[in-house]
């Protein structure tokens, strides 16, 4: 079988086409159908991923999940029907991601199901590389705490893998069998966050036309992922809170609770002791999360392993590009281990795969990295909190790079507009502003509460 094959089942034929575009530009093979009837001219064991949104004309996309055999499903759903993804977990699909979604949050996922086998779709520690003094030790928590239903709280930049250690834990813990949900609360309305956990009932809020299952229901018997737990809203960390003391979840508009067994994971790159300094994270919830802790080193920090790494990615995109026999020049080694890499392992798994995409022999040079050697490291947020960057001056903005612009409009706006309408102002989805935010140390402040 072609691994490289994939197949997009999408009735929106404008959505279709453009993922089918850029799979093509990332050197996949596409075929394309708008429904399951079309889909199944093809013989799904030549494909290495099935792309399939949940609702299509006539049979629903789910269908393909009991005819694909081993090829993985990953199922495509508005968050309106999130929970009917999730479900679809239940029935043998491979992972879900919600409209609309980033094509690099597409790729990624991409990437995390091609290739993989019934033995080894699991994340286990051999996905985990590196051998520093810091991630041994991450490795040895991960051992003592995956058997356990202890509460983890994992920290760490943005981008150092804190949810493969999260799969890591979840695929070796007793839970392995059932799905581990996993959740951004920072690219999410904070409008939207509770139903979204917890569920609502039928005309809880205005557009609540049917009653919901949330997040924290659907974990029952598994493990819930909680990533950037930091932004999540006072009123859902107090639902939160009672979910972990009490072990019950109450849905948005009922009064009725429901028992439930969840095994919670946690994630953030904030400092959450001093958020609770500030009134901005409930202090209770805190010293319930942070059982056991763990905390990833960032990238610049560990050694060998960045070279390592490097090496890794460059192997998996010679695999994906086609481009085999690929090689780092001994000055782009030298440069990987120099730079700082403020973006962690993401940044180094991007800046590798730029430079396959644009060296034209087998050898790559550092300028093909796109990184400045003598950059200085950011200052982690969860450090540094008082040190906000200011806008830039008034002024001609046809001067002002894209960095600054961003700054400069996210900074006079940010007091008088929410997230959702700031990220529209932009032209970009909540995820893309949260991400830039963390780029451009900008924090997110939000209201006080007692």
């Amino acid at each position: 079988m072609q691994r490289s094959r994939i197949l997009i089942v999408e009735d929106e034929v404008v959505i279709r086409t453009a993922l089918s575009r850029f799979l093509s530009q990332q050197s996949y093979e596409v075929t394309e159908a708008g429904s399951v009837e079309e889909a199944l001219q093809n013989d799904l064991q030549d494909f290495a991923l099935v792309i399939t949104d949940l609702r299509l004309p006539g049979p629903a996309g789910t269908d393909l999940i009991s005819r694909a055999g081993d090829v993985p499903v990953l199922v495509m759903t508005s968050y309106a029907s999130l929970r009917s993804a999730v479900e679809t977990m239940k029935l043998g699909a491979a992972e879900y991601i919600a409209k609309p979604f980033e094509y690099d949050e597409m790729l990624a996922t991409i990437r995390e199901l091609i290739g993989t086998t019934p033995a080894s779709r699991t994340c286990s520690m051999d996905d985990m590389i590196g051998e520093c003094s810091a991630i041994r030790e991450v490795y040895a928590r991960i051992d003592k705490v995956a058997p356990t239903p202890t509460t983890v709280l994992i920290m760490g930049e943005s981008g150092t893998g804190k949810e493969l250690v999260a799969k890591a834990i979840h695929n070796r813990s007793m839970q392995a069998d059932r799905p581990m949900i996993s959740l951004n609360c920072a690219a999410i309305p904070d409008s939207l966050i509770e139903s979204e956990l917890f569920g609502h009932e039928k005309g809880a809020f205005t557009g609540a036309t049917n009653a919901r299952v949330g997040l924290v229901e659907a974990a029952d018997g598994g493990t819930l992922f909680l990533d950037e737990i930091g932004e999540l809203p006072l009123d859902a960390q107090a639902r939160l809170l009672r979910v972990l003391q009490e072990g019950e979840v109450r849905r948005v508009g009922s009064v009725e609770t429901k028992k439930v067994s969840v095994r919670l994971i946690a994630a953030t790159h904030r400092d959450l002791r001093a958020l609770t300094r500030r009134n901005e994270f409930r202090e209770d919830l805190y010293y319930r999360l942070n059982v056991v802790r763990l905390v990833l080193p960032p990238l610049r920090d560990r050694g060998a392993d960045i070279l390592e790494l490097a090496q890794h990615f460059l192997a998996r995109a010679s695999h994906t590009l086609h481009k085999p026999g690929m090689t780092f020049t001994a000055e782009t080694e030298d440069m990987i281990r120099d730079y700082t890499w403020p973006g962690n392992i993401r940044e180094l798994e991007n800046s590798v795969e730029r430079a396959m995409i644009l060296c034209d022999g087998t050898s790559i040079g550092p300028e093909l990295l796109g990184v400045e050697a003598d950059a200085e490291p950011r200052s982690d947020p969860a450090v540094n909190r008082g040190d906000v960057l200011q806008a830039p001056a008034q002024g001609d903005d046809t001067n002002l790079s894209i960095e600054d612009f961003l700054q400069k409009v996210i900074l006079e706006n940010q007091d008088h507009k929410t997230e959702t309408e700031l990220a529209q102002m932009l032209g970009i989805s909540r995820k893309s502003l949260w991400e830039k935010r963390q780029k451009l140390n900008i924090p997110r402040e939000r209201t006080r509460k007692a």
